[in-house]
């Protein structure tokens, strides 16, 4: 098969590395020119993505565009009509995931309860709304370039500190346009996330449940991050998904979106609260999926472009993904220097199975030697699987403990929260099944 990958940083590099080791033919545009290294010799890159649209069309079917962001939906679109085999999403997944009040329109129109959301376009008017409505809130830019670190989750039940940091926003605002935000009311409970793969008009299944570790330093401390590593499964998450991303179905077959999709809520004895949708890939979830789908990523694209069948073949139990970095992450673009050139080294030898739990994200093979590569300072995803989070956990933290790259910097926690309270809290609560009727469930099957 064929595949053209088309982003700006190269975030699905190690899926593509894995397409290519199974045989196939990948060509990959990064658009971002200080990320112009980012997997230079190890997979075979264009310059202009619109220049290869031929060779995708000379291989049929068997020719596939894999978009990495939400910010192309209309050229997807397009592309779908000429005839070409796409997976991303499209203009509507890209108004889900950028425009955060539609996304919560769409889900109560569709039946999913959800929390109030207050838009605002100028941040005097969302201080306003806080002193004139006390409590503690959420703010949330709108918009795909913003990221997760220009979030903040408010510490203070009278809204104080979130009205510190919307002043402190409005005298360093460097922009022409309007800011544009939101408010919502902070919720307690277990922050769970459900995805699935779209074809266009069904939902392939198994989806996936999702625990997401988004700060910094280990106990949720420090900034936002994109992710530092993630707990998932494809077992438990029917329930979850059947309340809110099942009941999309027919809107996401109308719009034509193709590729995946995640919803990420927070889960508490009131319910399931929707807070926002992944309306493409996930960075680094992909790579944390990889190792409990048995079907290789080829196999499923080409069931997704096909239609070909609506189920896929996973593993029991649980994936931990532990994210690696180097400064300057999580600031792009900031001092340190862009962190290339950094030699890749092992403390011991890796066995085979050792060597396919490590996702590369920004390296580059140099003079024979891995290297760190690209601006962002995210080198790599190591994965661990077992029946359990503690012994997925424990088989990442084995490959983790291996990998010696100078400054190197992870988090040392990734699962512990999810094994001794998430999982328990939303057995309680009816969300995820019983372990024991799930694993009956799956001695049927």
């Amino acid at each position: 098969m064929r595949f053209l990958g088309v982003g700006e940083y190269c975030d699905l590099g190690d899926l593509y590395l894995r397409l290519a080791r199974e045989g196939h033919d990948v060509r990959v545009h990064v658009g971002a020119r200080e990320s112009s290294g980012t997997l230079a010799g190890l997979i075979e890159r264009t310059e202009d993505w619109r220049s290869e649209l031929p060779w995708i069309r000379e291989a049929g079917a068997d020719g596939i565009i894999l978009f990495e962001r939400a910010d192309a939906g209309d050229t997807q679109d397009q592309l779908r009509a000429d005839g070409y085999n796409v997976i991303g999403g499209g203009a509507f997944g890209d108004r889900l995931e950028s425009e955060r009040s539609f996304g919560q329109e769409i889900l109560r129109s569709v039946g999913v309860q959800t929390v109030p959301v207050f838009a605002f376009t100028s941040f005097a008017s969302g201080i306003r709304h806080i002193g004139d409505h006390p409590a503690r809130y959420v703010y949330k830019p709108n918009g795909f370039l913003s990221t997760a670190m220009d979030s903040y989750v408010g510490q203070l039940d009278d809204g104080a500190d979130i009205i510190d940091y919307l002043q402190a926003q409005q005298s360093l605002w460097p922009y022409e346009q309007p800011p544009d935000f939101i408010l919502m009311p902070h919720l307690q409970g277990v922050e769970i996330g459900v995805g699935a793969y779209f074809n266009g008009a069904e939902f392939l299944h198994p989806p996936c449940i999702d625990f997401e570790h988004k700060r910094f330093f280990p106990g949720d401390l420090g900034e936002l991050t994109g992710e530092m590593g993630t707990v998932v499964s494809y077992r438990g998450g029917e329930r979850l998904f059947q309340a809110t991303l099942g009941r999309m179905k027919d809107l996401l077959a109308r719009s034509g979106y193709c590729g995946y999709i995640n919803v990420n809520t927070i889960v508490n004895e009131d319910g399931i609260w929707p807070l926002e949708f992944t309306s493409r890939f996930g960075y680094p979830g992909f790579a944390i999926l990889d190792p409990l789908q048995v079907d290789s990523w080829a196999d499923i694209f080409a069931r997704v472009c096909r239609r070909s069948g609506t189920t896929f073949e996973t593993r029991d139990g649980y994936a931990v993904g532990v994210v690696l970095t180097v400064p300057p992450f999580p600031y792009l673009g900031s001092s340190p220097p862009s962190p290339s050139g950094l030699r890749i080294l092992f403390r011991h030898p890796l066995g085979d199975t050792e060597s396919e739990h490590l996702h590369y994200g920004e390296v580059a093979l140099e003079n024979g030697r891995l290297v760190t590569a690209g601006v962002i300072g995210q080198v790599m995803v190591v994965t661990g699987t077992g029946q359990t989070v503690e012994e997925a956990r424990n088989a990442a933290y084995r490959v983790v403990d291996k990998v010696a790259v100078p400054n190197l910097r992870y988090r040392n926690d990734i699962g512990d929260r999810v094994a001794a309270r998430d999982l328990g809290l939303l057995r309680k609560w009816g969300i995820l099944p019983d372990p024991g009727i799930e694993r009956a469930a799956n001695d049927r099957q």
